[in-house]
């Protein structure tokens, strides 16, 4: 059998024709680029790193995946400040209301944060043992409750979410006049609109 020109000219004129086929082979495997595949291959997996790292790093700094910052940074916050109850006596307010006919019969208790002084500091023993607050405290808070209720108008108490923007308001106001005193939580325990 005769070999065609056509099948010759793609073999290398160094090789003889009658050689074995794994010495055609040598030389094409040496031509083959191992270190940009290598390079390739490292780049790939470092980027792939990089990108799911920032990915589990954004979602564990946001609290959408539960990690040890976020369950720190929640078992801090779920640990309660030393506080104490204000238990203010029932007020009667006239409302805002056109004709001036609707009042307000309101009850609260306030939670306050114990001012902390430092660790050496020691307990105050200025509240009376009766634990109501001392006159001036709850003076000032009253005066600041009665301004801001006398603003309301029944409608908008009465409204769904009248209470809720009423709290609101009442520990905004509580901190702008009385800074010294810390609300954390305004509690209604009698709230009765007449009209």
């Amino acid at each position: 059998m005769a070999t065609s020109p056509t099948v010759l000219a793609g073999v290398s004129s160094t090789v003889p024709p009658d050689s074995p086929p794994a010495a055609t082979a040598a030389p094409v495997a040496a031509k083959f680029p191992l270190i940009p595949l290598l390079i390739a291959v490292v780049l790939g997996v470092v980027v792939a790193t990089l990108g799911v790292g920032g990915v589990v790093y954004y979602l564990v700094r946001t609290g959408r995946l539960p990690g040890r910052e976020g369950a720190a940074h929640r078992a801090e916050a779920a640990a309660p400040a030393a506080t104490h109850a204000m238990v203010l006596d029932p007020l009667l307010v006239n409302l805002a209301d056109a004709g001036g006919s609707s009042y307000l019969r309101i009850a609260m208790t306030l939670r306050v944060a114990d001012s902390a002084e430092g660790k050496d500091a020691k307990p105050k023993e200025e509240k009376p043992k009766d634990g109501k607050e001392n006159s001036d405290a709850v003076a000032s808070v009253r005066d600041t409750m009665l301004t801001v209720l006398g603003q309301q108008t029944a409608d908008r108490l009465l409204a769904v979410d009248g209470k809720e923007e009423l709290k609101t308001e009442l520990k905004t106001a509580l901190a702008e006049h009385n800074a010294d005193l810390k609300v954390m939580d305004v509690f209604f325990t009698d709230f009765l609109v007449q009209r």
